[in-house]
């Protein structure tokens, strides 16, 4: 079932990143922001996927803890690696569309600053596994930094609401109605499908690598290239 599913998600992921262009060109032009607007196709999905790969963080190290398998160790420290990843394609799509709406590429407001933080604090999460050599209390560590930080989640995406600023409103998953047109919807919700199968293809891919890893890590270094068959090679002194 691995080997299927190794075959199909990139091709599944490709199609669908090829959906997602086409449906975020050809959509109606945003009334008030205009084309860059529809940089809200990337924007939005990427800090989604992110939110769904730090909790999948904080599942894989809550298990990790409970269980004590390697596995679950390996899931967090992807999940972690595509999440970074995806907050930071958020600030950096965010800066981009701030300049010509408000006139800067940054500002202090709550939502930009909580998430950067969000951002620093999960660098700081992949930083703390590189500096444990020790494959089980570094995986200990990180599980309860993977549990702690995902908290910050909420209060990121609340903030808005909390403390208005700058910052417009959320568009989606806010208390109240949805607002946003039928079509620009559609083409919204292809892009977030195919943030979705890039990032469980990213993680899937990152999954393997830690695993290969932490062969390597705990492998016998007194062990052949090819196990006991092979041993090293002797200088002996002729007589």
């Amino acid at each position: 079932m691995t080997e299927t599913v190794n075959r199909w998600l990139p091709r599944l992921t490709g199609l669908f990143v090829v959906l997602a262009l086409f449906f975020a060109f050809s959509s109606p032009r945003e009334v008030t922001l205009g084309q860059s607007a529809r940089l809200f196709f990337v924007h939005v999905p990427s800090i989604m996927v992110a939110y769904l790969s730090f909790t999948a963080t904080l599942i894989a190290s809550a298990l990790y803890l409970a269980r004590k398998q390697m596995k679950w160790d390996h899931l967090a420290l992807a999940s972690a690696e595509a999440g970074a990843v995806f907050t930071g394609m958020t600030l950096v799509i965010g800066m981009i569309w701030a300049k010509p709406t408000w006139g800067v590429y940054w500002t202090w407001s709550a939502r930009l600053t909580l998430t950067a933080i969000l951002f620093f604090v999960y660098l700081g999460y992949l930083a703390l596994r590189r500096a444990i050599t020790d494959p089980e209390v570094r995986a200990r560590r990180a599980a309860i930094l993977g549990i702690l930080s995902v908290f910050q989640i909420p209060i990121v995406h609340m903030s808005v609401i909390w403390w208005r600023d700058v910052h417009q409103p959320p568009t989606l998953a806010t208390p109240g109605e949805m607002q946003i047109d039928p079509p620009i919807f559609i083409a919204f919700l292809v892009s977030a499908v195919a943030f979705v199968l890039l990032a469980t293809l990213l993680i899937s891919l990152r999954y393997r690598i830690a695993q290969a890893e932490y062969i390597l890590e705990t492998a016998d270094p007194t062990t052949g290239v090819a196990g006991d068959a092979v041993t090293a090679p002797v200088l002996t002194r002729e007589t």
